[in-house]
Parts: structure tokens; sequence; C-alpha cells
């Protein structure tokens, strides 16, 4: 369990107000000319030191990721802030826009120096109309107070803070997919190479975080690299927001230690699964895309990027989606590939197809109007889809299909012969 000593969100719940006064008296914006001033290379080093890897879904190490903008190249260079947070089962970020805006404001103020980026372009999820006027507000606060703008907070440096509402497209959580729509394209995904590092924004060296791998960056460099790695587990260090839904009785978002066990997480701070955790079927632990981990695999189960990885999930957002045996879990996943289907942008074509062709079949899979030999062939069009397209939306659809597949395909065929028999 978190101390409260070690938790970085405070304010998370609203319990108070989000303005500037008040961030201030919970820590915020305390000495961070000081901790800009220490220099660039303190900086990243201090991040690599805490181990903190990227809160978004895709983990990657938050200092090695900065350390890879080029350095006295004499280029314009742009940190932009992921906040199109469209992840079905995760809404962390929004308590963090709502709540604790000012973290985020200081955070990207200090992460911006040290990739030399004077600007930062905030993206925000079209459908976050309230949290949106919350971050507008404290942007505002802080050019009043010079905190940001010309020599913001009397550092030496200028930087700027623009907020850009996107129009509610899940593919512009794919950070090409996000500059694309910045610069005022259809939201499509990039090949890479080049990398945003090299040519992102504008084809000008760029850096794309999520808003929670930034808002934590002050307490870090506050408190020392070395208190964040000593948190949660080797190579998953320090406290992360798990957003907790679904079948459990306090569905809620809480700050806790990385490698909690996930039984003490859900029983601790959202009152059980309904039902108790005898009637647990499954979670879906990172977010929509993550395949379910069945109740089976669950008991001892830790909350991080490695211990879901070696039960063939993953950590990802860690939006945690608790289903009990109420669930009809064929129909749940069916729902998930309607909206991957949904959502795909159209560019590759095993994405374009594969997505529509997947939910067509697991819609007949709901009622049992399906052949045993078509469960096979939904494999075979996830292994033709998945790392054979320009971005991971692909791979999205299909892991929550692997997973039913994995851990119940014994359920599917039975409603597949059910259904024979019925109408026989």
């Amino acid at each position: 369990m978190l101390e409260d000593k070690d938790r970085i969100y405070t304010n998370i719940y609203g319990f108070e107000t989000a303005d500037l006064s008040a961030a201030k008296k919970r820590g915020d914006w305390k000495d961070t000319a000081k901790l800009i001033k220490k220099g660039r290379d303190w900086i990243i080093d201090e991040m690599k030191k805490s181990g903190l890897r990227g809160r978004g879904g895709a983990g990657f190490p938050t200092g090695l990721k900065w350390s890879f903008m080029p350095k006295d190249d004499g280029k314009q260079h742009y940190l932009v802030i992921n906040a199109d947070e469209s992840e079905p089962g995760t809404c962390k970020d929004r308590d963090i826009l709502r709540h604790e805006p000012h973290k985020l404001i200081e955070g990207a103020l200090i992460a911006a120096y040290a990739m030399a980026a004077d600007a930062c372009y905030i993206y925000i999820r079209g459908e976050f109309y309230n949290e949106a006027v919350a971050l507008q507000a404290a942007i505002d606060e802080a050019y009043e107070e010079g905190l940001i703008g010309k020599n913001a907070c009397k550092s030496g440096w200028d930087f700027d803070v623009y907020l850009h509402r996107g129009a509610g497209a899940y593919i512009c959580g794919e950070e090409t997919a996000l500059l694309e729509s910045l610069e005022g394209n259809r939201g499509m995904p990039r090949n890479k190479p080049p990398f945003p590092a090299m040519a992102g924004l504008y084809a000008a060296p760029t850096t794309v975080n999520n808003v929670e791998s930034i808002s934590v960056v002050p307490t870090i460099l506050r408190r020392g690299g070395d208190w964040f790695a000593n948190l949660g587990r080797e190579n998953n260090a320090g406290t992360k927001l798990f957003c907790i839904s679904g079948h459990v009785n306090n569905p809620c978002n809480v700050e806790e230690e990385m490698g909690i066990p996930i039984k003490e997480l859900i029983d601790t701070h959202a009152g059980g699964v309904i039902g108790g955790w005898d009637n647990l079927l499954g979670i879906i632990p990172g977010g929509s895309s993550c395949p379910i981990v069945p109740a089976c695999d669950c008991d001892d189960l830790l909350m991080d990027f490695d211990s879901l990885k070696a039960v063939n999930s993953g950590l990802g957002t860690a939006g945690l989606i608790v289903m009990n045996k109420s669930t009809d879990i064929i129909y749940a996943i069916t729902r998930l590939s309607k909206f991957y289907w949904h959502e795909s942008c159209g560019q590759c074509t095993p994405c374009r197809e594969g997505t529509g062709w997947i939910y067509r079949i697991m819609e007949r899979m709901v009622t049992g109007d399906a052949n045993i030999d078509e469960i096979d062939q939904l494999l075979d069009i996830c292994s033709q889809m998945e790392g054979n397209t320009i971005c991971a939306l692909a791979d999205a659809a299909v892991w929550p299909i692997q997973g039913l597949v994995r851990h119940f395909r014994d359920e599917m065929e039975t409603r597949i012969l059910e259904y024979r028999q019925r109408v026989a």
C-alpha cells in the first residue's frame, strides 16, 4: 500500500479547488526556477534514474525518450502532450486535468526546457469540455503570474503553452496521427521512421508524452529520482493512477504503488467485486485493448508491466475493467471489436478490412450462429493484422479477441453447439 507521504496527486478527487493558490499550497510551482537552472542534462539524468516509464500505455522509459531529442541543432523544438484519453475503461487523465492542472503545466515547462522546446501543444479530447475549460483557466493563471510565457518563473527560459481541442477520434491518441491532426490534416498515422524526435510537428524535432507522464515530473525532480525508483518493483518503478470500473462496488481512480496485487487494489479501493471475489470472471487490466486475464490467474497477480506481460496481457493505461460471472463475455468482447472497427482510420488494408471482418464474425458468435472452425479463422485474421500496419490500432483490435479465444474457447464452442441444437 502506498503511504500518504509518497502520493503525488493529493487532489485527484477534487476535494480542494484547482486554482493556482490552492495548487501552490499543495506544493506545486515550488522552486521551479531552481530545478530548471540545474540544467538540461541534470533533469534528463534524474528522469532516467527515476525509472519512470510512459504512463500512456506503451511504457517506454521517459528519460530515455527525452534524450533522443537533438541538441544544439538550432531548430525549433516542440513538446506535445497527449490528452486525447479515448481508451475505453481509462479515465485517469481527465481527473488530472480537472483537479491537478498546474502539475501538468509545471511539468510541461520543465520537460520542455530539458528538450529545448519553447512551445508546448496540449491536444485534448474533444468531448472533454469541462476539462478543457479547467485547463485553460490554469494556463491563463500561469501566464498572469509569470510562471509561463516570457522568462518563465524568472528562469530565463521563454515558454508558451497552447491548448488544442480535438474532434474525438480515437486514432488521434496515436502520436503521429495526433501530430497530423494538430497540423490541420486528417488524423492518420505516419510511417516511421522518421520518428517525431527527428521530424515531428511541422517537421521539427518533437516529443509526445502522456498527461500522467508529464504531470509527475516536478514531484520526481523535487524529491529525487531515487525516491521514485524505490517505489514499486525493479523496471516497474513509482506510483501509478489506476482506473477501476465494471463489476465493483465502488468504481474509482486511485494512486497506488506499481506492483500492488490486483486483488488488494480492487478490495481495498473499489469495495471488492460485486458478489465477492469468487464471483469474478476476469479482468481487462489496462484499458480495452489489453487481453482479458481470467479469474484463475488473478489471485496473486501484480499490477505492473512485467507481471501482466507474463500472463499474456499488459498494464496499458492501468484501466481495470472488472467482469463478474453475470457477464456475457462473448458479447462484451464483441462490443469492443465494434469499437475498434468504428475507430479504424482505414489507411491500412489489414486494419480497415480486418476489424470489420472480425466484428461480423463476432456478431454471429454472440448468438452462436457460427461454425466452430470460424474460431480458428478469427485467430488467423488476427495474425494477419497484428504487427502489419502503420500504427498499433490493429494490434489493439486483435488482442481482446486473442484473449477471448485463449481463455474462453470452450464457451464459444458450447454456444455454437447449443444454437445448432435449437435450430435443428
